[in-house]
């Protein structure tokens, strides 16, 4: 082949392993954000909200497989059930843990226990095949010339962001919301503000886990999901979010992105086994030039 084809073809593919990125990285976002409001805001070191994710693709597949629903409108269907699942997680969380202060060890041992029971319970109840959903556009793709928008990942991509805008709107716009930004920051402005801090941070716990519930729906659009698969997410959720700024859900958006892209470049041209690591590698680059990550304060 002659060098300028070679060249032309790189070329290609670089592009479209761009493309591909920035499409996993709208999906990074969504498995994200959640993180980003427990752990960033919070501070509360949630490492099961990957299982809460795979309830999420395990409903979606249910509700597709006997119902016929699209698993994403299915995600936006039990948002109501993820919203006061997670205000019970947090009501525990707190009565147990953050009253008596000892929220740090025993409340990781207890979000780990969740991790653990929730796996071994779709296990028993699942088996451990994988679960796929049907819909019409996940064998599709748009293709623009050299360009190629493949929509199972396209699909989740977009309403994805759509999630991130309108989360946006509500946390800058509302009084609620900005209650929330500020309640790890100064929670005796919250009470002379008549907030309640521990009202405050239960609603956010509840949202972070009601956004599992959409990133479940995406996820098992994307690939099929067993138990166990939500254990590869957790090193990448909790490098987001420290890539990103603490904190900072535009940051979280960044992180995801860039998370994405580099990864899917290094798949590209160097093989999958070697994304994770360039991927970290750029997290630990980051955080030695700008320890506060990229949006952090």
């Amino acid at each position: 082949m002659p060098v300028g084809g070679t060249a032309c073809r790189m070329s290609d593919l670089l592009l479209n392993a761009v493309i591909a990125g920035i499409l996993l990285g709208g999906f990074y976002a969504a498995v994200t954000v959640g993180i980003s409001i427990s752990f960033g805001i919070l501070d509360i070191v949630n490492i099961a909200h990957p299982a809460f994710v795979i309830i999420g693709s395990y409903i979606a597949y249910l509700l597709n497989s006997q119902f016929g629903l699209d698993p994403i409108l299915a995600g936006i269907v039990v948002l109501p059930l993820f919203y006061f699942l997670g205000a019970g997680v947090y009501q525990v969380y707190f009565t147990s843990f953050e009253r008596r202060g000892k929220a740090a060890l025993s409340g990781l041992a207890f979000f780990f226990g969740i991790l653990f029971i929730v796996e071994v319970l779709l296990i028993l109840i699942f088996g451990v095949d994988y679960r796929y959903v049907s819909a019409d556009y996940i064998d599709q793709s748009l293709n623009f010339g050299i360009f190629h928008f493949p929509l199972r990942m396209l699909v989740p991509c977009v309403v994805s962001l759509v999630m991130f805008g309108l989360l946006l709107l509500y946390l800058n716009k509302t009084f609620l919301g900005r209650a929330i930004m500020a309640v790890a920051q100064d929670q005796l402005a919250l009470r002379l503000m008549a907030a309640d801090p521990i009202k405050v941070k239960r609603v956010a716990f509840a949202i972070s886990i009601a956004t599992a519930a959409m990133a479940g729906a995406f996820l098992i659009v994307i690939q099929p999901v067993e138990p166990s698969v939500g254990r590869e997410y957790i090193g990448r959720v909790f490098a987001i979010c420290v890539l990103g700024g603490m904190g900072s859900l535009t940051g979280t958006l960044i992180g995801a992105m860039l998370l994405g892209i580099v990864e899917s470049i290094t798949a590209t041209f160097y093989g999958p086994s070697w994304a994770p690591a360039v991927a970290f590698g750029l997290l630990l680059l980051t955080l030695a030039f700008r320890p506060a990550g990229i949006l952090g304060r």
